[in-house]
């Protein structure tokens, strides 16, 4: 198999040509275009040989070949996604797919049928079957998902967020195997133990650069959006012809929404390194960012994944179809991933004990300047510690903000995590006041900073409750608060993943629909009255994701383009 990209227009004929994800950015330089051709459809679950690359530098290996041709060969990554990761990433990520094969192919071991088939009679659930195909090193999925990512080459990725995005094919396929991937550290690392609670990290190898809270809700994320293709897919296909599934665009917009909000606040928090933070208790070994993904994602995508169900079910995907089977594969690896209710009321309880922590004083003004280094996910993060080689060899410069990550008090509880949370609610609410754009005839930016104005005075009800809340972290008022401010710090991480891809491409990601969609969701979960009236967002963001799977990009805040 090949993954090819030709020095000259006469491609081959089973050649598939993957365009730019989004017409409206720039063009890169023709030379830079990228082919990749499918393999032969696999009869057993084999991992081919590593891939070699032959780009500006050349790196060792056999099997299938993935070359870069032309004077630019960070443009591929431009190609890749509207928000490009760097072309290391972008070309681990190019040969993962090609591994993983057709995903419609029910002879593909790794395809959407056979990965959500049930598991055999006799077998002791779906890991047991996959660790009885003997692939890979190791056990079960851990052995299946560690051969793939060594023939992928992941293993030079270190970053956690670019690891996760890198991750992005496997992940979205089975929750299961992603999971196992993401906690996979390297070749030569022996596979986890256990299942992740977040307790003292011991599921994910030390060398693993993902943090062990957010294996659950980074792998939880690209699962469900997965499905959401699904659906979307049925109802953008059908719709025109049956006007009764028209009743569910709304829904999935609002699904979309809630996801890109959840994978917002994931990527955040892998941005952003955190020393444990004491206030969440002894041996949780992660920031306030980690315990705040760890339980309001799984708890915001449990209310997505139940309407995921019930649009597949209207469209006639059951259990036994490609949508429905994956949903319920996804819904029983819950607990394996960690991301059930057990996993979220964990998180909760860490947060109900630090809330006094949170009560502290906050800024008097709106952040200003640029938005925090972390927040700008189309920016490779500067690696923590000594810098991993290669990960900024490719046109793309660190971060030049270092003091937003590592200034004294970010530990992930108060310090300028606090600060940034009320300045970026108040930098929204500015709109409301006109004093950012919100008179200009935005009616969108307007109602996005009124609905952040409502969403601050919140915040700022909530700090005198919260600074008595911890003498009794397992009381339903402590919870009750702990699952309030993690709402609110999912309202900040949209306004600020928001506010950062507002660079003028025209990107989705930097408009106001899908962020006004997603806080008035946030709003809705907290009983919060919506500030008069809005324009409904639901329609030009229901636009976007049947055009995203009509033109085959994911789901993903990304805007990631689809090799299948």
């Amino acid at each position: 198999m090949a993954v090819t990209q030709p020095a000259a227009p006469s491609a081959p004929a089973p050649a598939v040509t993957v365009p730019p994800a989004r017409p409206a950015a720039p063009a890169p330089p023709a030379g830079a275009a990228f082919t990749v051709r499918p393999p032969a459809a696999a009869s057993a679950p084999s991992v081919p040989s590593v891939p070699s690359v032959s780009s500006a530098g050349e790196e060792a290996g056999g099997g299938c070949a993935v070359r870069v041709a032309g004077p630019v060969p960070g443009a591929l990554a431009h190609r890749y996604a509207a928000l490009p990761p760097p072309l290391r990433v972008a070309l681990a990520a190019l040969r993962l797919e090609v591994l993983l094969g057709d995903p419609r192919d029910a002879a593909n071991p790794y395809s959407l049928p056979a990965l959500a088939a049930p598991a055999p009679a006799g077998a002791a659930g779906s890991a047991a079957s996959a660790g009885a195909a003997g692939v890979g090193e190791g056990e079960g999925w851990s052995g299946r998902a560690g051969a793939l990512l060594t023939a992928a080459g992941l293993g030079q990725v270190r970053a956690a967020d670019q690891r996760v995005r890198a991750l992005r094919p496997l992940l979205r396929r089975d929750l299961a195997l992603g999971r196992a991937a993401v906690a996979w550290g390297g070749p030569g690392v022996p596979p986890p133990a256990g299942r992740v609670r977040g307790r003292a990290g011991v599921s994910s190898p030390v060398s693993s650069p993902v943090p062990a809270a957010l294996l659950g809700p980074a792998a939880l994320v690209a699962a469900a959006g997965g499905v959401l293709r699904q659906a979307a897919l049925a109802v953008a296909g059908r719709g025109s012809g049956e006007p009764a599934l028209r009743q569910w665009q709304p829904v999935l917009a609002a699904a979309f929404a809630d996801l890109l909000a959840c994978e917002s606040l994931t990527c955040v928090a892998l941005r952003r390194p955190a020393a444990p933070a004491p206030a969440l208790g002894t041996g949780s070994g992660v920031g306030l960012l980690g315990a705040v993904a760890g339980y309001v994602v799984p708890t915001v995508l449990a209310d997505v994944l139940a309407q995921l169900g019930l649009v597949l079910a209207e469209c006639g995907h059951g259990p036994a179809g490609t949508g429905g089977g994956m949903l319920a594969k996804l819904t029983g690896d819950l607990r394996l991933a960690g991301v059930d209710a057990a996993g979220a009321a964990y998180w909760q309880a860490r947060l109900a004990g630090a809330l006094p922590a949170l009560a502290g004083e906050e800024p008097r003004t709106a952040h200003r300047g640029p938005v925090p280094a972390f927040f700008r996910l189309a920016d490779p993060p500067a690696p923590a510690g000594v810098a991993a080689a290669g990960e900024q060899g490719d046109g793309h410069t660190p971060d030049g903000h270092e003091t937003d990550r590592h200034e004294p008090g970010g530990d992930g509880v108060g310090g300028d995590d606090r600060v940034v949370l009320s300045g970026l609610l108040r930098a929204g609410a500015a709109r409301a006041d006109g004093g950012d754009g919100g008179d200009g005839g935005d009616t969108g930016g307007a109602a996005l900073g009124a609905l952040a104005r409502r969403l601050l005075t919140e915040q700022r009800a909530l700090r005198r409750p919260c600074r008595t809340a911890g003498a009794d972290p397992g009381a339903v008022a402590a919870r009750a608060l702990a699952d309030r401010q993690a709402l609110l710090w999912l309202a900040a991480a949209v306004l600020g993943v928001r506010e950062a891809a507002d660079d003028g491409r025209g990107l989705f990601l930097g408009g106001t629909h899908w962020a006004l969609l997603a806080l008035t969701g946030i709003a809705g979960r907290l009983g919060v009255p919506l500030p008069g009236p809005a324009p409904d967002p639901r329609a030009p963001v229901w636009a976007e994701l049947a055009g995203r799977v009509r033109r085959g990009v994911d789901c993903d805040v990304y805007a990631t383009r689809l090799l299948w």
